[in-house]
């Protein structure tokens, strides 16, 4: 093996194992992208002032004074004491509670590197057990200048060892003379050092600007890494020949369309215009349509569904939860009316069916749902992850729409697509809308269209915070809601997790587990749906108000029952988690109390909230909160400001950086962006570079076959379980 992938022990011999034990440091890329955490100064860095109490402090100080004594409370010890003295003259006290070595290795003179943890003792400075190497000092003509780099611990090895062996590795690379993985023409093009050079800089720069430019080209290569897999991507999709699905005039989109009672948006106009010119090509799509909650996208969906109908083909819409699924079917056929009974009595001519299939259906109900699309009777299936399963088999299969795409992996939607005896088209919705940035590095190889415009005549939701502590808040909180019951209106109540009974295990699902995004603050309790039904139905200001619970652990039966009594007004009062989040419509619903807001991210808070106002009698949001942490008050203050969910989105980029944005929590690992920031301008400078880089590189070289270099590398970072993660956002 050479090259990157060499095995460190081939290259550094026994000195290898230490490294390779405690940071698992196996091959020459592992090394070299161990980079420095920071760089110490030698000549000027590493003042004591540069540090707060309670900082670790990384630090060049020369030892006035030492020496051990006899520890009081176990006389048998004996301490060492010492004081240092920086580049400035400011001192510092250590202490070591045992005194072996380093009372010969301390003596008064000796000037070392010191590591550790700044403490205040009896008015003066005072750290405890540093660790400290003259070694790193000892080794001038390793520094190529007066920066010397700082990595994170590794037991047993000296900053200065570390350095040494990534000279000696770097200095092996060289004489096998690697070609670069980037072509010479990008790295021209863009004044970028080689991949050596750039190594060099971080891990032996001459100043910082040279370190600078080490950085910038990794970072160049991490966003290449990404564009190119989404091209490449992009590539095998675009070689992809389906059936071209052009619906028939005066079909069911043309009747659907004249039976609507209001004009569509701008936006679904030409969105829907965008999606039926693609749904006619040969090549099959793959498109990404993002846009407020409330925008309409469903009906822009239903309108592609019913185009493909059109078309002689079926259309399967994927839902994550079978509430939203249910949801689906009952608003679909409620928008559809007799254009969705076909061959039922008082079907309108020509008309489709919708079905529905979950795993909690009967096998009656399953396998009469199963017969009905196997033979074509109907056009538009709606289901849960039950639709991906091997006795599913389509008449046609033509269009896939995937509703919340990050709640789904790519081997479901996969398993989905490969039910069309040609390629489907595919629709991803997503009621998240997503930052550009992001979207451009996770979403890149799927085009994508955005719904931003409300529907005219929805009223806008306005929001408020609601401090829990303030005396009288809570209590005018469900005086507000019982105003909106007497009305004729319904309300909503959100709790972050289910109840007491269930505390051990409420982390098992995503529907009550608490949003990774939102900082959790230790010692207060968390409201549950189990203990707020009690103590609304004793609330005096909701006496005599129909009030019952929904959440993830109930039957589907139940939840369905109890979905169906809401949506009838048969109740007036529902206590939830956010298994209500996407997708249901209760045009009544006009008040929404968020309890424990603080528990929910800015992208589930403006979720939920979305809820209400879908009809005329508007929207109220309320979030209440038991926390007196400024950041988490802030954070909820701005949510509540604004209802633009896009500029929530670059809110949300800003507050939580990329990890959780692109999906590292649903992942279990962590971000892929190691070195690039999305909220950086500059980073985001490098994304675009990098994307119209490696499109030339893909449409040039589909197979990277003229550059094998730059295709290992992919292979390495972007293996087949990360490529899922990218696809799945």
């Amino acid at each position: 093996m050479t090259g990157w992938d060499t095995k460190l022990a081939n290259v550094l011999g026994k000195s290898a194992g230490k490294l390779t034990k405690s940071e698992k440091l196996v091959t020459v890329r592992d090394l070299l992208d161990f980079l420095p955490r920071r760089y110490l100064d030698i000549n000027k860095a590493g003042r004591l002032s540069e540090f707060e109490v309670g900082e670790q402090v990384v630090l060049v100080a020369t030892v006035v004074s030492g020496g051990a004594r006899r520890m009081r409370s176990q006389p048998k010890r004996r301490m060492y004491q010492a004081v240092i003295e920086d580049a400035d003259g400011q001192r510092a006290g250590l202490v070591f509670f045992n005194a072996r070595g380093h009372e010969q290795a301390l003596t008064p003179g000796t000037t070392a590197v010191f590591y550790g943890k700044l403490d205040s003792y009896q008015g003066g400075l005072q750290i405890s057990h540093p660790s400290y190497s003259r070694g790193d000092l000892d080794a001038p003509d390793l520094y190529p200048g007066p920066l010397m780099p700082v990595y994170s611990h590794v037991p047993n090895v000296t900053d200065a060892g570390i350095t040494r062996a990534v000279s000696h590795v770097l200095q092996d690379l060289r004489a096998q003379r690697i070609p670069d993985p980037v072509p010479q023409e990008v790295l021209d093009r863009h004044h970028l050092l080689s991949q050596l050079d750039a190594y060099q800089s971080l891990h032996l720069p001459i100043d910082h600007a040279h370190a600078a430019r080490g950085r910038r080209r990794l970072r160049y290569d991490e966003a290449l890494i990404v564009q190119v897999a989404l091209a490449q991507r992009r590539a095998r999709y675009d070689a992809l020949r389906t059936t071209a699905r052009r619906p028939l005039p005066a079909g069911l989109l043309e009747r659907f369309d004249q039976r609507l009672p209001f004009e569509l948006t701008t936006g679904q106009r030409e969105v829907s215009a965008t999606i039926l010119a693609e749904l006619s090509r040969d090549r099959p799509m793959h498109r990404l349509l993002q846009g407020e909650v409330g925008s309409g996208k469903t009906l822009v969906a239903l309108r592609a569904m019913l185009a493909m109908v059109d078309a002689g083909a079926q259309a399967a819409l994927l839902a994550p939860t079978e509430v939203l699924a249910q949801q689906h079917v009952r608003s679909i056929e409620a928008m559809l009316g007799d254009l969705a009974q076909g061959g039922m009595l008082g079907g309108a001519e020509h008309a489709t069916r919708v079905a529905l299939l979950t795993g909690s259906m009967t096998k009656a109900q399953k396998q009469k749902a199963l017969l009905d699309i196997v033979t074509g009777e109907v056009g538009i299936v709606v289901g849960t992850h039950a639709l991906i399963q091997d006795q599913v088999e389509f008449a046609d299969l033509g269009l896939v729409v995937v509703d919340e795409q990050h709640r789904f992996g790519v081997e479901q939607r996969d398993a989905l697509r490969m039910k069309g005896a040609a390629p489907p088209h595919v629709l991803v919705m997503t009621a998240t809308p997503i930052p550009r940035t992001v979207a451009m590095t996770v979403f890149g190889d799927m085009d994508t269209s955005e719904l931003r415009e409300l529907p005219p005549g929805r009223p806008p939701i306005t929001s408020h915070l609601v401090p829990a502590a303030k005396p009288g808040w809570l209590e005018r909180t469900w005086q507000r809601v019982a105003e909106e019951v007497s009305a004729g209106h319904q309300a909503y109540v959100v709790c972050p997790r289910i109840g007491e009974e269930d505390q051990a295990t409420d982390d098992e699902s995503p529907e009550w587990a608490l949003a990774a995004d939102a900082p959790q603050e230790a010692g207060r309790p968390i409201r549950g749906v189990v203990e707020t039904l009690a103590s609304l139905r004793r609330e005096p200001a909701l006496a005599g108000l129909r009030i019952e619970m929904m959440h993830g652990r109930m039957s589907a039966a139940d939840k369905d029952a109890v979905m169906a009594a809401f949506s009838a007004g048969d109740i007036d009062v529902l206590v939830s988690t956010t298994v209500i989040e996407v997708g249901v419509d209760v045009p009544n619903a006009t008040v929404m109390v968020i309890l424990d807001a603080d528990r929910f991210g800015i992208s589930q808070l403006h979720q939920l909230r979305g809820r209400v106002g879908r009809g005329s009698g508007g929207g109220l949001a309320l979030l209440v909160t038991d926390s007196h942490t400024e950041a988490t008050l802030d954070r909820l203050a701005k949510v509540a400001d604004t209802t633009d969910g896009f500029a929530l989105a670059d809110l949300d980029l800003e507050l939580r950086r990329e990890g959780d944005v692109l999906g590292a929590d649903q992942s279990g690992r962590g971000t892929h962006l190691r070195l690039l920031r999305l909220t950086n301008s500059k980073d985001v400078e490098l994304i675009e570079l990098a994307r119209d880089d490696a499109a030339q590189l893909i449409a040039e070289d589909p197979d990277l076959a003229q550059h094998p270099q730059l295709a290992a590398l992919i292979a390495g970072q972007v293996d087949e379980e990360r490529a899922a993660f990218l696809e799945r956002g």
